[in-house]
């Protein structure tokens, strides 16, 4: 009987000690010291946002990070989610975008750091130049007030018209254009993730695509547009915080991992200069 009692005693004993190393493997971070990783929960557009993301996780891993990437397919939601502390950081909005959601909505948001340009491109199903727009051709853009300087200012660097001197372009207006010789028809009613579908249909003369929005749906910038934003774009899209988290370590080296030369490189190769690192 003491026999029996023993081995069973020697046997709770090493499942227990296995339990115990199961549960160490499976704290293990993968670099070999057992410590678990941070969860860093960040927000993303779809393209390129979160495949640029996807490609960071490694890099992050390696830093003691796991990051949690969360789809979006629209611009409302990311910062709400952000702002009720559902997301530790959103990576889709460049910058006058982010200062207008603060100014109209009180969000307490930092720039934790840019990361890259998307150029803003027109295109048309119509016509092949922007020299062979008729007069009172319409241009369909972006509902998001915070586009409409983007695009009227890359219509002015197109010739197609002239803004009022000494206003901020970025804030721009249809109202605050001075000259329009073709008489161009502004129609800004739309979703801009909708405004692909509404090229493929032949909507309007001219339509204004994020690029975004355009490489989701299997559109090329620099191939499939008209014309095409220059890289000197102030339209940087940042990582996006709440104020004071721009010094968390997580934060820090997401910003890091996302300026390094590996990241750099996979943007400039997978998009070809529909995407644009910046440092």
């Amino acid at each position: 009987m003491k026999k029996f009692v023993a081995g069973i005693v020697l046997s709770v004993s090493a499942l227990a000690l296995a339990a115990c190393g199961t549960s160490d493997e499976g704290s293990s971070n993968g670099s070999g010291n057992g410590s678990e990783l941070k969860e860093l929960k960040v927000g993303a557009s779809n393209t390129p946002h979160a495949v640029i993301l996807e490609q960071a996780k490694p890099l992050l891993e390696e830093k003691g990070i796991e990051l949690v990437i969360e789809e979006y397919t629209e611009y409302v939601m990311p910062n709400q989610d952000l702002d009720s502390g559902d997301l530790d950081a959103n990576y889709f909005q460049h910058i006058p975008y982010l200062e207008l959601q603060i100014k109209d909505h009180g969000y307490d948001f930092v720039n934790a750091g840019g990361i890259h340009i998307e150029p803003i491109g027109i295109y048309s199903k119509k016509y092949k130049s922007l020299d062979e727009l008729p007069d009172g051709a319409t241009v369909l853009m972006s509902n998001s007030v915070a586009d409409h300087g983007r695009v009227l200012s890359l219509l002015e660097a197109q010739g197609l018209i002239k803004l009022e001197e000494g206003i901020d372009k970025t804030a721009a207006e249809v109202k605050n254009i001075l000259d329009n010789p073709k008489n161009l028809q502004f129609d800004a009613d739309y979703d801009p993730a909708l405004l692909p579908q509404m090229y493929e249909n032949e909507e309007g003369d001219i339509v204004v695509i994020n690029s975004n929005f355009a490489i989701d749906n299997g559109l090329n910038p620099i191939e499939d547009s008209i014309a095409i934003e220059g890289s000197e774009s102030p339209y940087v899209n940042v990582i996006a915080v709440r104020a004071g988290d721009e010094n968390k370590e997580e934060i820090k080296a997401l910003v890091e991992v996302l300026h390094s030369k590996e990241i750099q490189d996979f943007i400039v190769e997978e998009w070809g200069g529909s995407v644009v690192p910046v440092e």
